[in-house]
């Protein structure tokens, strides 16, 4: 089976990280976000990925070089220019040549979704495109979507208003779709599979949902970021210090995950952060809930901030919510 993952977004939420690595490649845990992804996905019987990418693929040809991660062979369909979510899909599938039923994907989310599951869902249903959906606390800050109890989708409400819907599900990015949808995505027009290409299938009630309460959420902003790495060391799923990362002694390491070759000084506290690979921490440096790719000097102190591999906090120094280089960088 055929994937399109949709990685062309240019991660602007998490600079200043994405102005070094693209937001997919971000490692979650030991791996990059794209390869849980993947590897999801292998394990719901996907063979072939079609990268949907609205840049230059060659940071992925160089993370992957033998076009295959998780099982799963890739390729790249590079758009001359943005096409929103329904364009890159269809731009994707045209270019891959798929002729089938496929799964769509959104890079930047991570789920424990049982894919096979879905897919089977969607085959019972007879439907032209199938989602899947997740319960959310505050459906006022998401699309809420719906159903009949068959799954069948009713409608779609943006985040509504109180008392405005009785639903809490929200779409979660995992989709699976037939060739014939295609139709509904014209070669090279920018479109929206959400407000566009979904409402017109619900109009012809052919589009389905199936929810769950697997794990799920949205890793593109620095909180949420910070969140899937913890779970992932929480869960035993990755280790909290990478193999190759140098911690010195008498360190405090809380709810924190410790990158390839990153290098922790004697002394230091890091709790609820993220140190990525590379990133070296200071002698008796203090870090909280924050996110590190570069340097942090000596006894400096770095609290809810996004350090980029370009950033620096001299010894010494204090900051808080700030962010290194800052949006002005070039």
């Amino acid at each position: 089976m055929h994937a399109v993952v949709l990685v062309g977004g240019f991660g602007t939420r998490l600079r200043p990280l994405t102005y070094t690595v693209p937001k997919p490649l971000l490692p979650v845990g030991d791996r990059p976000m794209l390869e849980h992804l993947l590897a999801r996905l292998a394990r719901g019987g996907v063979t072939n990925a079609v990268l949907a990418l609205g840049f230059k693929p060659d940071p992925f040809l160089a993370a992957f070089p033998g076009d295959e991660c998780a099982g799963v062979k890739l390729t790249y369909a590079v758009e001359d220019s943005p096409l929103d979510t329904a364009g890159a899909i269809g731009f994707a599938v045209r270019r891959a040549g798929i002729d089938s039923t496929f799964v769509v994907a959104n890079g930047d989310v991570m789920t424990s979704l049982d894919v096979a599951s879905l897919i089977d869902f969607h085959r019972r249903s007879g439907g032209e495109a199938t989602i899947s959906l997740t319960p959310v606390d505050d459906p006022s800050q998401f699309g809420i979507v719906e159903t009949e109890q068959s799954g069948r989708v009713l409608r779609f409400v943006e985040k509504p208003a109180k008392g405005e819907t009785s639903s809490n599900f929200a779409s979660a990015g995992t989709y699976v779709m037939e060739p014939s949808s295609l139709e509904r995505m014209p070669d090279g027009q920018k479109l929206s599979i959400e407000r566009v290409v979904f409402p017109a299938i619900v109009g012809e009630g052919a589009l389905f949902a199936m929810a769950t309460d697997d794990y799920w959420i949205d890793a593109g902003r620095p909180d949420t970021y910070l969140d899937a790495n913890i779970h992932l060391v929480r869960t035993g799923s990755t280790p909290a210090v990478h193999v190759s990362a140098v911690v010195d002694d008498e360190v405090e390491l809380i709810d924190a995950v410790v990158g390839a070759n990153a290098r922790v000084g004697h002394g230091a506290s890091i709790r609820r952060s993220v140190l990525l690979p590379g990133s070296v921490i200071g002698r008796d440096a203090i870090v909280r809930g924050s996110l590190v790719m570069g340097e942090i000097g000596d006894g400096a102190v770095v609290i809810d901030s996004v350090i980029g591999k370009d950033g620096k906090v001299s010894a010494g120094e204090t900051i808080s919510g700030a962010k290194r280089p800052d949006d002005a960088h070039g």
